[in-house]
């Protein structure tokens, strides 16, 4: 197959960040990559830019840094109440799931994509978790999450 070399505009993911030159298959550099404006073609010209493009990149990595600095000392003053149904036996209907925290979260004004959350299976089981949240890929934040069921509110709200 067919390699060429591009310099890239901005941020792909598997790919690389902007002013990194890297080496794509021919195909997917002229009909995707530089039609797109996502890349420029890697001569001897577009290599001088090189350093302006630099320049931009470490800027917005800084903004990026500390804005999940931010987000992080947020999510760390959280603690988030769930609820789970339960049927006879005490077995959980339903489970948290990282869609739940998400939309918590978001309830709570911090807006993060679901995945960042680093959640091995959805919740099942009641008590008090602490959950690694990905902002950045030198920041994580820590989240404090209680799971309860229903039927220890029933029985928290009768001792009341």
């Amino acid at each position: 197959m067919a390699t060429t070399e591009v310099i890239l505009r901005d941020k792909i993911t598997n790919l690389g960040a902007e002013a990194d030159v890297v080496t794509v298959k021919a195909g997917f550099a002229r009909n995707y990559l530089i039609p797109e404006g996502r890349a420029y073609e890697a001569t001897k010209a577009n290599l001088k830019h090189l350093d302006q493009l630099k320049v931009q990149r470490a800027k917005r990595e800084a903004e990026e840094h500390q804005q999940a600095q931010e987000l992080a000392a947020k999510i760390k003053k959280l603690k988030l109440e769930f609820t789970l149904e339960t049927g006879q036996g005490g077995k959980a209907f339903g489970s948290v799931t990282t869609i739940d925290i998400q939309k918590k979260l978001s309830d709570k004004g911090i807006e993060i994509d679901r995945h960042t959350i680093q959640l091995s299976s959805p919740i099942k089981t009641s008590g008090k978790q602490d959950l690694e949240i990905k902002l950045h890929t030198e920041i994580t934040a820590n989240l404090k999450i209680n799971v309860k069921t229903d039927g220890e509110e029933a029985n928290t709200a009768s001792a009341e």
